[in-house]
């Protein structure tokens, strides 16, 4: 008798173990180097206050008094320095999606870097006459030109409101203007044409990049502008300056002291780039505040600047309108309320709070109310330095 064994043989067949073939191994990505907010917050602070400071530095203690040259350096130096970092990184990768045209750059990216020009020159020459402290608190005043810039200009209409809320700014600034001691008519005139003209820029720059095609963040934004600017202050420094420029004034200041300071002006644009996107609009607005506040303190410690009890108050004023114009009031009460409740919850934070209080009322207390008979600092710098 046969047997029939396929089913057998099938069943063995179904039965045997199926190896399969083990996936190709992948190399496990790299953990990428993540720093945290405060540290490209930090950066900025001391890249945009260091630029200010090392302007000032050299514009009035080293008396290179000429700010239209050293504008046009600076620009010089960034078009050189975008052209370097557009063929060997991609920082500047982004230019490739920008439909520039001849035409786009004539009618759009000429007249922005026309008033870019007048802008940093006129911000420079007003350090020939007023203090840092006092700039700063002008400066105050940008939000507000803006603002009124956007509306003469179309872009949006007016609103009677919004121009409530800002009129705080004002009052706080006018009142710092009336406290300043040092006050300089040449010079308030200057720093007043450098905020107007400051903010037409940005009005313009918004209504270039209102168009997706000219997206563009703001180290690509000097790569088209830094150009036309360093041609546009070349020749109003022929007009201005030229006849009074030696090599000694250069050799005064210090040939590596001026690539310093260009290196310094441009990394200033490098951090701003690695700011956005990595803080939000309520960090970014109260370390401006904090900046212009340590600009202020660092002027009065330096260089022995005199900032009256009225220019306190009104500067308190204008930096809270600045604060509630471009968050609100329902976003402040909502910050508001979460740092109160992490300072009930953790000691640390409400020791911080506690801390940070303290040192800023001894300081208004003791910089409006005591005798600063002390030389400033940079008079015993100087000594310093002239001694070796």
């Amino acid at each position: 008798m046969a047997v029939d064994d396929s089913k057998d043989g099938e069943a063995t067949e179904m039965m045997l173990p199926v190896v399969e073939r083990p996936p190709p191994r992948t190399k496990a990505p790299e953990p990428s180097l993540s720093l945290p907010p405060a540290f490209y917050v930090t950066v900025w602070i001391i890249m945009s206050g260091g630029v200010i400071v090392f302007n000032k530095w050299i514009l009035s203690d080293r008396e290179f008094k000429f700010p239209i040259l050293l504008t046009t350096w600076h620009l010089v130096f960034a078009t050189i320095m975008t052209q370097v970092l557009a063929r060997t990184t991609t920082l500047l990768d982004g230019r490739h999606s920008v439909k520039m045209t001849g035409r786009v750059y004539t009618r759009a990216i000429a007249p922005i870097g026309f008033f870019f020009s007048l802008s940093l020159i006129c911000s420079n020459q007003a350090y020939l006459y007023l203090s840092v402290a006092f700039i700063q608190m002008l400066k105050a005043t940008t939000p507000v030109a803006v603002l009124l810039a956007t509306w003469s200009m179309g872009l949006e209409k007016a609103n009677m409101k919004v121009l409530t809320n800002v009129s705080f700014i004002v009052v706080g600034v006018m009142l710092a203007s009336y406290g300043e001691l040092a006050f300089v008519l040449t010079g308030f005139i200057y720093q007043a044409l450098g905020i107007i003209f400051e903010a037409t820029r940005l009005v313009m720059v918004q209504r270039l990049l209102s168009s997706a095609e000219y997206k563009m963040d703001p180290l690509v934004s000097l790569y088209y502008f830094a150009p036309v600017c360093a041609v546009m202050n070349f020749f109003m420094y022929l007009v201005f300056e030229s006849g009074t420029v030696t090599w000694a004034h250069v050799q005064h200041v210090g040939v590596f002291t001026l690539i310093f300071n260009a290196l310094f002006a441009f990394g200033l644009n490098v951090a701003v780039v690695f700011l956005i996107g990595k803080t939000s609009s309520l960090v970014l607005t109260l370390c401006g505040v904090l900046k212009d506040i340590l600009l202020v303190t660092f002027s009065i410690i330096y260089w022995g600047t005199t900032v009256t009890f009225l220019q306190f108050f009104g500067y308190a004023i204008a930096l809270g309108g600045l604060v509630y114009y471009k968050l609100g009031a329902e976003k402040i009460i909502e910050h508001v309320g979460q740092v109160k409740k992490r300072a009930r919850e953790e000691p640390r934070v409400r020791a911080m709070l506690v801390g940070i209080a303290t040192v800023v009322t001894v300081g208004v207390l003791y910089f409006a109310f005591c005798d600063l008979t002390a030389p400033p600092v940079a008079n015993v710098v100087d000594d310093a330095v002239k001694g070796v």
